[in-house]
């Protein structure tokens, strides 16, 4: 059983307090998910009884359990691009390129995963309600997606020749990331999880990226099928799109 007392009732919100109770949902929402590490049992009924109110209730702040555990999740994944964002833009301010910026993204991803692997497991190793993809560029993982595709672009307009649109470029760094830290997790000891991956970022920042620049910005890469779906994911059109996370 976890925190709050099941079946304990809540009085009800005064008016005006609405923003309150979805504040003591997503609370009850985390603390099942850490407890149960996955949203498998996670129900509408289960969280409502954990945050003591009438199911019902979650239903005026949440339209279904996807809408529900992206709500929970969004301070995670905001909180993991806040910090690529602050590592891209110090590089840059301390006189590094566009191409150490993103590098700087990528070792800040590594961290996050290092410091806050339950944090991570939810976010990214643990399965989560399956949506229509139209709705897939709704989820909070944008906010990781947008900082990726804002550093490639800054190398490309920085005379960085990319061998693919920004779109794929940071949808290929973004899963080799991921890849890297998933398979640790998956194959390592707890001591091991420890030792970084940045090594392994870097090669992917070095292949993705040419070590020297060209003169003035480059034009878009040609374009291709994959970044054409990840456009549609982003766009948030319908399931004619092949489902890519974004």
């Amino acid at each position: 059983m976890s925190t709050q007392a099941a079946g304990k009732g809540r009085a009800r919100s005064p008016r005006g307090q609405g923003e309150q109770l979805r504040r003591e949902i997503l609370r009850a929402v985390g603390r099942l998910l850490d407890e149960w590490g996955g949203v498998e049992k996670l129900t509408m009924r289960a969280v409502a009884r954990e945050a003591g109110v009438a199911a019902p209730s979650i239903y005026l702040h949440f339209s279904d359990k996807a809408e529900l555990v992206w709500a929970a999740l969004e301070d995670k994944y905001e909180d993991l691009a806040a910090r690529m964002r602050a590592a891209d833009a110090n590089a840059t301010d301390t006189g590094a390129n566009a191409r150490e910026g993103l590098r700087a993204q990528a070792h800040a991803y590594c961290r996050f995963a290092s410091e806050f692997p339950g944090h991570y497991r939810l976010m990214y190793e643990v399965r989560q309600p399956s949506v229509p993809t139209a709705r897939l560029h709704r989820h909070p993982s944008r906010h990781v997606s947008l900082s990726l595709r804002e550093g490639f672009a800054r190398c490309r307009e920085a005379g960085y020749p990319l061998a693919m649109p920004d779109e794929q470029a940071a949808q290929t760094l973004w899963a080799g990331l991921h890849g890297f830290i998933a398979l640790q997790h998956a194959l390592s000891s707890a001591a091991q999880v420890q030792e970084p991956v940045e090594p392994l970022a870097d090669g992917l920042v070095d292949a993705l990226i040419p070590a020297e620049p060209a003169d003035g910005a480059q034009p878009p890469a040609a374009d291709t099928e994959a970044a054409r779906r990840i456009r549609a994911i982003l766009a948030g059109q319908g399931d004619s799109a092949s489902p890519e996370a974004s």
